[in-house]
Formats: structure tokens, sequence, C-alpha cells
């Protein structure tokens, strides 16, 4: 059921205005000097939402926080305090009271923990809205229906047993009554055996060859044999256990390691032994898929027509983009067209494919129809979109939507509840809150509600909050909002100082951290340009400047200035190109260096023969963004931008690129 935004939180009444004259002077008394009401209302509510996370309810001064927008914070924690005592009836008025808030979501997670660890399964039957994402959650659901709805229970358990890894503790109970009704038995057990193996869980391995009985004897001997020695795969038993139903499992994980161990001895064994072994459809799709993946991905060249053979009657998305890719590597022309034409209509649609269906049929001397798919691909916003454009010599599509609303609506949008929620979490330094009520509001938001809510952020300066809002919302064409004009003053200021193109200061940024200051990733990366605390050290001597250490490199301006000169780095070490300095921004220069050493010669194959896919997406992603600021700029218009300056689309990608004293 759909909530609207703009309905009033339940509870908010005009009681602060008949309680003003008392709290002013309650406030003029224990201050030293008048603080405005919506500030010490501010203050009391800091101070409960405190005392209700830690319990200490007579520290909270309810009277100075019931018609607070954040009220609802502390009557959860309360009612969360209650559990499992407090009613289902209690719990499923407080999440419809909430319903337009992540805590009715949050409270219903609580209750479904707290009333299964209770064995309280009615009402946690009674609050439970289906299957619950987190697994202990799904645990306690399961175990809840073991007794109305034991089918349910049956199938919801076998998928939470059927996994390689520890299940929490909260499983335990479902799992054990599954067993003692014979769901779960020990083919079952043999099979979770193996993907453990598979998964390297050796603990839960070794437990769960403990539930096997006798007749599991010689399986485990094969897969200990197995274990020391992958290739022995051609040498055991194609029956594995009771009924050759051991088999399956046993193969599909000594075949997954052994492809990642050894892929060519892999697919030498593997071509002995399919035609023999008693195994699942599924099975087999999913050992070949292996097989095929890291034979293209390592290149292993002497099963390329096995590997060709087996895909043709296959269309895995993700092997056929390797295939083409690894076509285009060769100059294999037809190839290309040859692969792409497998592909699934849907997958095969967009700017990237159309770009390479045309450079194929060029290169074959169809020059028609390599206009015909160059003009498909520059119907894109995308790398390959606008490198389709200037191929033919044309301005960019970028579809821009621009969206505007009048003063009596920008009015009544700062009224709606998750907007004074989210102020008021901001106010009180629940950054995290704030954000969790903001973007859930998003997901809950018609089209032109959350356009509304990105306005409003946009007005407000919170640009991370805007781009991430427009990526919640899905509004992909709001080009304006999804790249703010943000910090503009300090990337044209480093810009200017380092000699490096301000847009690619922009595209990194909004590629880095959404304009995030405070991000940090989980290598330790930092701020708005993602500066390492390391190479902030370095840049930090050579700039001869104090360290800013791992906090103060958050600074947004101090960030730029380091990543603008990095990247200034990056250029003069690529003679100014802004695809291979791009490429080392995310991978490191080492990597490029070698990456040119091998290089296809042209801008484009260079970009496509990237090994890492994240380095090829950003790469792609910061001047396709980088294109996209300067039209901005431009007030929405590219007429005149270009992506790759003329150096950049007709340099050679070869050591060349590399400046005499960066060899």
């Amino acid at each position: 059921m759909r909530h609207r935004l703009f309905l009033p939180q339940r509870g908010a009444r005009h009681g602060c205005a008949r309680r003003l004259g008392s709290l002013l002077t309650a406030l003029a008394l224990s201050l030293p000097f008048s603080l405005p009401l919506a500030q010490a209302d501010d203050r009391a509510m800091r101070d409960a939402l405190e005392a209700a996370r830690s319990q200490q309810w007579e520290r909270i001064d309810q009277d100075a926080i019931a018609d607070h927008s954040l009220a609802g914070y502390v009557e959860y924690h309360r009612l969360r305090d209650r559990l499992p005592q407090a009613e289902p009836d209690e719990v499923l008025d407080f999440i419809e009271r909430h319903a337009n808030s992540p805590l009715g979501e949050w409270m219903r997670g609580q209750a479904i923990t707290r009333y299964g660890q209770a064995n309280r399964h009615a009402y946690l039957r009674a609050v439970a809205d289906g299957e619950p994402a987190d697994t202990a959650r799904r645990c306690y659901y399961y175990t809840a229906q073991l007794g109305s709805d034991p089918a349910a229970a049956a199938e919801g358990g076998l998928a939470l047993w059927q996994v390689g890894r520890s299940q929490p503790g909260a499983c335990d109970t479902l799992f054990d009554t599954l067993r003692s009704r014979g769901v779960i038995g020990e083919q079952q057990i043999w099979e979770r055996k193996m993907l453990a193996w598979q998964a390297g869980e050796a603990g839960l391995v070794g437990y769960l060859g403990r539930q096997l009985g006798s007749r599991w004897d010689e399986p485990r001997q094969v897969m200990e044999r197995l274990s020391g020695d992958f290739a022995a795969v051609t040498r055991v038993p194609t029956c594995i256990g009771p009924e050759c139903r051991g088999s399956g499992p046993l193969f599909a994980a000594a075949m997954h390691g052994f492809t990642r161990a050894d892929t060519e001895a892999a697919v030498e064994a593997w071509r002995k032994i399919e035609e023999h072994l008693p195994i699942e459809r599924e099975q087999r799709h999913a050992i070949e898929h292996d097989l095929i993946f890291y034979s293209l991905v390592r290149d292993v060249r002497q099963h390329r027509g096995w590997v060709d053979q087996a895909l043709a009657e296959r269309s895995d998305a993700d092997l056929l983009e390797l295939r083409v890719r690894a076509a285009l590597g060769e100059r294999d022309w037809e190839g290309v067209l040859s692969w792409l034409d497998r592909m699934a209509p849907d997958t095969r649609d967009n700017s990237r494919w159309h770009y390479w269906s045309a450079r194929a049929h060029e290169q074959l001397g169809d020059d028609a129809r390599g206009q015909e798919d160059y003009a498909l691909a520059a119907q894109g916003r995308s790398f390959f979109g606008f490198a389709a454009a200037d191929r033919l010599g044309q301005p960019y599509a970028l579809s821009l939507e621009r969206n505007g609303f009048d003063d009596a609506t920008r009015e009544q949008v700062a009224r709606w509840p998750v907007v004074q929620r989210t102020e008021a979490l901001l106010r009180i330094d629940e950054p995290g809150l704030a954000a969790s009520e903001w973007y859930g509001a998003i997901e809950r938001a018609s089209p032109r509600e959350a356009r509304a809510l990105a306005d409003y952020a946009q007005r407000q300066g919170w640009h991370a909050k805007l781009v991430q809002t427009t990526i919640t919302g899905r509004m992909w064409d709001a080009l304006e909002w999804r790249f703010p004009e943000a910090y503009s003053e300090h990337f044209l200021h480093w810009g200017r100082m380092t000699g490096v193109d301000p847009y690619l200061l922009m595209g990194i940024t909004r590629r880095e951290s959404a304009y995030n200051p405070e991000a940090v990733s989980p290598a330790g990366a930092r701020g708005l340009m993602q500066v390492m605390p390391g190479t902030a050290t370095q840049l930090a001597g050579q700039l001869g400047i104090s360290d800013p250490g791992p906090y103060g490199v958050l600074d947004p301006e101090l960030n730029i200035r380091l990543g603008s000169t990095y990247i200034r780095d990056m250029l003069d070490r690529y003679r100014g190109n802004r695809l291979a300095a791009a490429a080392a921004y995310n991978a490191g220069p080492s990597r490029v260096d070698r990456w040119l050493a091998d290089a296809p010669e042209e801008f484009d194959l260079f970009v496509e023969s990237i090994p890492f896919r994240e380095t090829r997406l950003y790469v792609q992603a910061v001047l396709s963004y980088r294109a996209i600021f300067e039209s901005l700029a431009n007030g929405g218009n590219s007429e005149g931008v270009s992506m790759l300056s003329p150096t950049e689309k007709t340099v050679r990608y070869d050591r060349s690129l590399l400046a005499r004293d960066s060899s």
C-alpha cells in the first residue's frame, strides 16, 4: 500500500503552541541565555534519543519532545524494549502509524527477532509480512511456520540449508526439526558439504561430514583425494554415493576448484569425463560456464574450439560479452558480428554493442551498415554513444530532463513529514538516520514526489544526497541533479593552478565519491576525489604543505587540490592522455604501463581491452561524465563539446604513450 509523503504524521498536534510560554520560561530559568524554541526542542530530542538507546527512561522529558517530529524514534525504543512481551496489536499499530518512515519496518524486524528468540510463534506470524530479508529473521519466520504451514517451512528451511557457509544460531531449531522430519537427510547433508568444500569452509565441511553415515565413507574418501589433487578427477569413480546421487555435487565442487587452479588442465579433464557423469543438467551447466569463463578471461587459446562449440549452445550474456571482447582483441571482425548476433535482443540493444557492430561492418567494408549502427549507438548517453556521435560528426544525445516547481509547491514540500524529520535528524547530528528517512521516502514516492524531494535537496545544497536521490528514484535524465554544480570554485581554481581540465576533475569526483566529501572506501581512499592517506602524505610533501593526515584529507578544497595534483602527474606520465591517466587514477600507473605494452593502437580498442572490469567502466564513466559536465556548463547544449581530443582519438595506444622519464 502506498503511503503519500505529504500526509501529516499521526500524533502531531497543536499542543506545542499551548506549552510555548511555559517552555520558554523553563529555558530562561535553566540556561544562561535563551535559545530559539526549535533549537531547544532539538536539544531535548537529542538527549531523549540518547537516553532511549540506553533504556534510561527516567532521563527523558516527555513533555519537551511530545510534539517533536522525531518523537516516534523515542517511542520506537520504548516499544522495542518491551519486546517480546508487547502484544502484536501494539506492534502493528506502531507499524501502521510509522509506515511513511523506516521506523515501521525496523519495528517489524525487531519484533520478528524478539518473538522468534522467545518462541512466541503466533505473535511472530501476526506481525510478519512475508519472508524477511535478514537470514536470522528468515529462520525465525520459517520456524514459526513449522506447526502452522509445514510445507512452507520445509521449502524455506531447505533454501536456508543449501548454502556453503555456516548459518546463524537462529536456524538451529528449524534445521533440527526438518532433520527429525526427514526433510533434511544425508543427501541434503552431502550436498551442503560439497557447497562448503567449494566455498573453502573447512570447519563446516568437517562438521557436516560427521553427520553422514557409513554409506558415505567412499564419497568422503573421494573428496579427500580430490582435495589434494584436482587432476585425479579423471581417475575416480563416476558413480558417487547411494544411487550415484553424490556425483553431481562432488564433481561440481571439484571442477569449481580445478577450473580456478588450472583452467587448461580442467578443460582437458572435463572433455574426458563429461559424457560419463550421472549429474544434473544444472550442475553440468555451472561447470561448463566456469570453464568457458576462465578460458576466455585467461586467454586459454588451446581450447578455443571447444569453448566456441560449447558457447554456441548457450546464451549467457556474460560469456558472450567475453567472447566478443576476445574477437575484438584478435581483430576478428567477422567473429565480432557472429557473436553479437547470438546475444539476446535486450542485451545487444545498447550503445556499446551497436558501436562495435558498426566498427566491425566498417572494417569489413560495409560502410552503409556501419553508419546505421553508429546512428543507433549515438542515441545513447554513454562513452560509446558519444564515440559514435563523434564518428558521425553530430552533437551528443543528452536527453536532458528539466524539472521546475513553483514556490507554493516548494513550501508544501518543506512541510512534508519526511522532510521535517530529515532536517531534524541532521540538526541533532544523526546523518545515518537522516539518510534512511530520505532514501526510504524516495523509494515510496511517486515520480513527481521524488522529483520534488530532489528539488528540495538541490536547494539545500545536499550534493551527495541529491545524486543518490536521482539513483534511488531512477531519474536518469535529470542531469542537472545527477551532475550537480558542486564545489565548482575549487575545481576551477585547482584546475587552473595544476593545468588540468576542471571538467575532468568533476568527472573523476562524480565517479569516485558521488560528491560525498566524507566518503571512505573499503581500501581507505578518502573524500571527494578518494585520495589514499599515503598518497596524500606524498603529495603534501611534493607541494610543500603539512601532511593532512587521515581526517584532514577529507577537507573538500584540500582533497580537490591533492586529487588535481595526482591526476596532473598521471597526465604528465601519459603525455596528456586522459584515457590512460584516468585508468591510472583507478588502477595505478604500473598496471596501465603493462596494459599499454600489449595494447591495441586505437582508443576504443584500448578501452575495451582493459582487463579489469572496474577500471574499464571507470574510464568510460569519467570521460563521458566530463562531457556531460561541460555540456551542462553550456546550458545543456552539447554542440561543440567533444569527449576526447583529436589527439586522444588518433594516437597509438602503446608504450609510445609513456613519457620517457616514466618508462
